[in-house]
Parts: C-alpha cells; sequence; structure tokens
C-alpha cells in the first residue's frame, strides 16, 4: 500500500512532548485503519484494539481498574508479550463503547511518556446525544480525507513528477502528461482502495465492485443512526438521487423532486457531514476575513470523492472521453475535483469550503471559490476562456483591498495582469488543476 500523505501529521502528533489521544475523523474506508497500521511500524509494541469486530474487548474498557492495570489486561487480551520501548494503541471503532471514548481522558491523565494513543470511529458526534462525555481538552483529532493528486502519482509510480508538483516545477513540456494523469484522477477519485487498485492493474471496470461496496457501507452505517423512520428514508433518498447535484447549488425543501420537508432533509445531510460523507457548502457575501457563512443563501452540494460522484451519476464514460475535464458534464466534475483537492489542504476536522455570492438582491454574480490565505479573502474560479470574461471574479476584485486572484484551468500556469472594468489591476494566477493542492505555495511565492 502507497504511503499516505496523513503520516507527517502523525509523526508530528506523536514528537509533541505533551501529547494528547488523537481521534482519526473521516468517512468509513478513507484509510485510517491502515494509515495507522503502516505508522505502527515506528514503535515497539503495537496494539490493534477494533471495538466493532471484536466487542469482547468492550468488558475491559468497562471494568474499574487503573489505567496501568487496564494497558496490562489490553497486552495479555491480544495475546503479546510486551516489550520495552514505545508502545502504540489504536482503538478502532470506538463508537461502540461509551466507556471506552471516556477513558480516552486517563491515557492522556496519566502522563505516560513512553505511550501513543490513536482512536478512531464513525459518526462519533451522533454519540454526543446519548450522555456520554467527551474528554473536552483532553483528545486532539485530524481529519483524514480521500487521497489528493500527489497521493495518486505516489501510488501509480510517478515518484519523480510527484517531486517535481511538490516544488511547483512541473516542466511545461510534461504539462499534457500530468493533466492526462489528473484527468485519470478526476476520473476514479481518490477512494485509498480504488487508487491502489488501479495502480495494481489500470483496469477501470474492475473497480465498479469496490464503489458498490463502498456506497453499501456508506448506506448501511449512516442508515443505523438515524432518530426516526423518516430520517431513515430521506437519507437513503439523498444517497440515491443527490450525487446527480454533485458542485450544484440545491434548495433543501423539495430536494430532487422529492415530498421531503426542508427541515427533513436538513437533518438528513446533518447525518452525513457527521460522517464526511457530504458537505453543504454555504456562500459568503465577505470579501474580507474571517469569512462568514449566510445560511439563508442556498448552499453547494459537495461529496467526499468525485470518483463515486462519477460512478453513481453515470457520467463515467462522458469524464473519459472528455478532452478536457472543463468539457465533462458542464463542467461539474472540474469544480467538483478542485473542491475536493482544496479541503484535503488542511487536516483540521472543522474545515469547509465556501464560494462566494454577491450581496444585491437580483445578482447572480458568483465565484466558485474563497480561500482565507494571509489575512486576504482569495477568489478562485474554475473556467477556461478569456480572461476578460471573468465578470464574476472582476466584480470580486474590485471589493477587496489586494490584487491576487486564481483561476484553475487545463493550460500551463501563467500570471496576467488583469484590469477589471472600473480600473482595478489584479494578478491573475491561472494554475492548471494539478497544481490546486499547491495553491498556498503559489500564493507565498506572488
Amino acid at each position: 500500500m502507497f504511503e499516505r500523505n496523513a503520516k507527517t501529521e502523525l509523526e508530528r502528533w506523536a514528537s509533541k512532548t505533551n501529547r494528547k489521544p488523537l481521534i482519526l475523523r473521516g468517512s468509513r474506508q478513507v484509510g485510517k485503519t491502515t494509515l495507522v497500521d503502516n505508522f505502527s511500524k515506528n514503535f515497539d509494541n503495537y496494539l490493534y484494539l477494533n471495538l466493532e469486530k471484536n466487542p469482547s474487548l468492550i468488558p475491559l474498557f468497562e471494568k474499574e481498574q487503573e489505567i496501568y492495570d487496564l494497558i496490562t489486561n489490553l497486552f495479555f487480551f491480544c495475546g503479546i508479550r510486551k516489550k520495552q520501548g514505545r508502545t502504540l494503541i489504536f482503538i478502532d471503532e470506538i463508537q461502540n463503547s461509551g466507556t471506552a471514548i471516556m477513558k480516552l481522558r486517563y491515557f492522556y491523565e496519566a502522563k505516560m511518556p513512553d505511550l501513543y494513543v490513536i482512536a478512531a470511529g464513525s459518526l462519533l458526534e451522533s454519540l454526543k446525544n446519548k450522555n456520554i462525555s467527551f474528554p473536552v481538552g483532553r483528545v486532539e483529532y485530524l481529519a483524514i480525507r480521500p487521497c489528493v493528486f500527489n497521493e495518486f502519482l505516489r501510488a501509480v509510480g510517478e515518484e519523480l513528477l510527484e517531486e517535481a508538483l511538490l516544488n511547483c516545477r512541473i516542466p511545461e513540456v510534461l504539462h499534457t502528461r500530468v493533466m492526462n494523469l489528473f484527468n485519470t484522477f478526476a476520473l476514479i477519485g481518490g477512494m485509498p482502495e480504488i487508487v491502489a487498485n488501479y495502480a495494481a492493474n489500470k483496469d477501470y471496470v474492475g473497480l465498479n465492485d469496490i464503489y458498490e461496496t463502498l456506497l453499501a457501507s456508506y448506506r448501511d452505517d449512516i442508515e443505523r443512526y438515524a432518530k426516526t423512520d423518516t430520517i431513515h428514508q430521506v437519507i437513503r433518498f439523498i444517497l440515491q438521487s443527490g450525487w446527480n447535484l454533485a458542485a450544484e447549488r440545491i434548495t433543501l425543501g423539495s430536494f430532487a423532486g422529492s415530498s421531503y420537508k426542508s427541515r427533513e432533509i436538513s437533518e438528513g445531510f446533518r447525518a452525513l457531514e457527521k460522517a464526511f460523507i457530504s458537505e453543504l457548502c454555504h456562500p459568503t457575501t465577505d470579501t474580507l476575513v474571517p469569512i462568514l457563512k449566510d445560511m439563508k443563501r442556498s448552499p453547494k452540494l459537495l461529496w467526499l470523492d468525485t470518483g463515486l460522484v462519477n460512478y453513481v451519476a453515470d457520467v463515467q464514460k462522458e469524464v473519459l472521453g472528455a478532452s478536457d475535464i472543463m468539457n465533462a458534464w458542464r463542467g461539474k466534475i472540474a469544480e467538483h475535483i478542485v473542491a475536493q483537492e482544496l479541503l484535503a489542504m488542511d487536516s483540521r476536522v472543522s474545515n469547509q469550503r465556501n464560494f462566494w455570492v454577491r450581496e444585491e438582491k437580483g445578482s447572480d454574480a458568483e465565484v466558485d471559490f474563497v480561500l482565507q490565505y494571509d489575512g486576504k479573502v482569495i477568489p478562485i474560479e474554475v473556467k477556461s476562456g478569456n480572461k476578460a470574461k471573468l465578470h464574476s471574479l472582476h466584480l470580486f476584485m474590485d471589493r477587496v483591498p489586494h490584487d491576487i486572484a486564481v483561476r484553475v484551468w487545463s493550460q500551463p500556469f501563467s500570471i496576467d495582469e488583469v484590469t477589471t472594468r472600473d480600473g482595478k489591476k489584479f494578478r491573475l494566477a491561472n494554475i492548471p488543476f494539478y497544481y490546486v493542492g499547491r495553491i498556498e505555495e503559489i500564493l507565498k511565492n506572488m
């Protein structure tokens, strides 16, 4: 299995002197377990505890005992003789035991410098309503998301291209080759099992069974946490019909032609967001920091992975046959894969994306995304064509005190000097899709 970028985050966490237990958040099948298993090679002792597959572990956490005795019993239960040195304990599917969640605080308070504790579980947010005392202030969180493009390059054996990508030094002569690789990535998506299977077999059709398994696991997992039969049906409906509305602004009432009320659809989407399966990307009218979401305006629907969107919406052949990803599915796939790359730039669980709309009534001016960087709100448009036709971007730049904007396209990197109709001069960084994950580095260099 190829190495994930998140391994660097785990190493940074492990190097802290006042380290807290780490809770990994992310959807099912996003690679949390494999990530920790690979990371465990750096330790003298490794205990993998899956509370879903092995529920007989749960009584060990519920028993009244000192934390040192609990650790001894866990070693005994796993049949592992403890060696001198560093110990990593990984509690997977921890949501199956509220007591195990509460006891994370004791691992922290024990102040054992050679003990490292990681936990993971689905829909942990839903358990906060079940009188479970979360160890607030005594744990930290890390979001694990689908693979990004540089991880895809690593998986398919393009390490030299990955190095050039990370340094923002892709030679223009290699632009077409790298764009073709990016288009493949946009087609299959970033779910780790999908990427690994494609890297091994270079077979698109063989991936379909994996997509089906992923979708089934999401349905089964999420529906268990529905509070009522109605919300159960709402979630099922969203997972059946919502993929066709990827990267589009939606209305919650009568969503996708249904008879469900806005409140019911909203509750269904909240459950999906807690499971990191979808996000309602809300607009902002702000051009200055901080960016505040406008909850009264219709949001844009984004899913966890573009490959899943292509599969469920049945647009794989269209994406595969497109000479330019901008032309696939009216540009929605291009916008969605950019959104996926932008989200993965930040490993905070709270990280979300925003887009900009003009505040005036009746205005249809909209910028695809905005990024808060270095005290500035940077507009990002996913557009091809003449720079003079970026009408919404010009309107945005007339409202901000800085002079930097970003356009994502399929052409090589360039920087244009642009003047708005009102006479505002600004620099437009035209970045190819494969540099989206390096936007902050590009902005720093500007």
